[in-house]
């Protein structure tokens, strides 16, 4: 589905694909629990995802770099993360992605 430069080292992890736009989507996933989320952002930047980050399985983010925002915070909590992400397919709310940050490169499958 694509790829991009992953954070740090992590095994491959599985969950459930949510484009995270705003806010307000943020605060939806807290009405409902973000456990298990992958969670797809546009802005390396995004510190709208603060609340929620503990419970996601893994970001995907499709601008920056492991410098940017995201990356440091992803490090910190052992949230597996791909930056500068470029996909290939767009994943839909709901898909099952894997996360594989083992090799060279982070890549996102179906």
């Amino acid at each position: 589905m694509g790829r991009g430069t992953k954070v740090f080292e992590a095994a491959p992890v599985r969950g459930e694909w949510r484009l995270l736009s705003t806010p307000d989507d943020v605060l939806a996933l807290m009405d409902t629990g973000a456990d298990g989320i992958v969670a797809g952002v546009a802005d390396a930047g995004a510190t709208f995802l603060a609340p929620i980050f503990d419970e996601l399985r893994a970001v995907v983010c499709m601008s920056g770099t492991p410098r940017s925002h995201i990356g440091i915070v992803s490090r910190e909590y052992r949230v597996p993360c791909v930056m500068g992400a470029v996909l290939t397919v767009t994943p839909v709310d709901g898909d099952e992605v894997e996360i594989d940050c083992s090799g060279d490169d982070g890549i996102i499958r179906e």
